[in-house]
């Protein structure tokens, strides 16, 4: 395909979970027929900032002149990123062409990856990342740094990978009968990427029978959609524990979920349920808003 838009985009930056984002996207790409982007972001502003804040402390006498070298250095490390970044593209690249896609298309921008996705929005089908970046790679009760400001400001599909590739046998959707559950059937139905896989509908809840009605017809959604094995499962418990412990049991390889509730649009924090499942779930998550 020659288009760039409705791509799978993946965001790569050198990190351990790199070569896992690169499978996932492949897989994606694959089965839906989609382009394949790689990006590849360069934040400076870290740096200019350092920069400013050293230079607002020489003195008068040598203020200039050490200026100068500040600059002089950071220009000489900002080369070396970009020549960074092109040997991880390009290993990545070479990656995704044995996995089989010829002609990914490579794209390296200077500035905040948040404000680069956004531009991009229009274009992706669904985003792949991973949980966290070099930053906190060895951190593994952190979320990564700017992965809660880019669920906050996309409104595409994002596939937060935690470990390495495994080819999805079965999935799992997390639902409670919000907009973003029915949303979540709706893709799932509709999407060649489900197709011949197992579908674990799972809905956790103390005593609610109203929310058989929606099962039953979001279950009976998926199964006219053909081409998709689907099992109902109602748990009891805290939904963050029940679904965890429900995708390590029965072997769940990926997990659809709505980002957060209404009630917590502007709870994206580490005690809510979304960033609750990322830290504590060992499969890729499939975040919709």
């Amino acid at each position: 395909m020659n288009t760039t838009t409705n791509l799978v985009l993946a965001c790569i930056d050198g990190s351990s979970l790199t070569a896992a984002v690169c499978d996932y996207a492949v897989w994606i790409a694959q089965r839906v027929d989609a382009p394949l982007k790689l990006l590849h972001s360069i934040d400076h502003h870290h740096e200019t900032a350092a920069i400013s804040d050293l230079s607002g402390n020489i003195g008068l006498g040598s203020q200039e002149s050490l200026l100068e070298e500040l600059v002089s250095i950071e220009q000489q490390r900002s080369k070396l990123l970009l020549q960074q970044g092109k040997l991880i593209l390009q290993a990545a690249k070479d990656r995704i062409t044995q996995a089989g896609i010829a002609d990914p298309i490579t794209h390296q921008r200077h500035g905040s990856l948040v404000e680069s996705l956004i531009e991009l929005e229009a274009d992706i089908r669904v985003l792949v990342i991973g949980l966290r970046g070099k930053v906190h790679e060895n951190q593994p009760d952190r979320i990564g740094a700017k992965l809660e400001s880019i669920i906050r400001s996309l409104h595409k599909p994002i596939l937060v990978v935690n470990d390495t590739f495994k080819a999805p046998q079965r999935i799992m959707i997390a639902y409670d009968g919000s907009k973003a559950a029915e949303k979540a059937v709706d893709m799932v139905a509709a999407s060649p990427l489900y197709k011949g896989l197992n579908c674990h509908l799972v809905y956790v809840s103390k005593d609610d029978t109203a929310i058989e009605s929606l099962l039953e017809a979001a279950a009976d959604k998926l199964t006219k959609a053909g081409g998709i094995d689907v099992i109902t499962k109602r748990l009891p418990g805290k939904p963050d524990q029940a679904l965890c412990e429900y995708q390590a049991s029965h072997n769940i390889d990926l997990t659809v979920m709505g980002a957060f509730s209404h009630a917590r649009i502007h709870d994206l924090l580490l005690g809510s349920f979304t960033a609750k499942m990322l830290l504590n779930t060992q499969k890729p998550l499939l975040l919709l808003r």
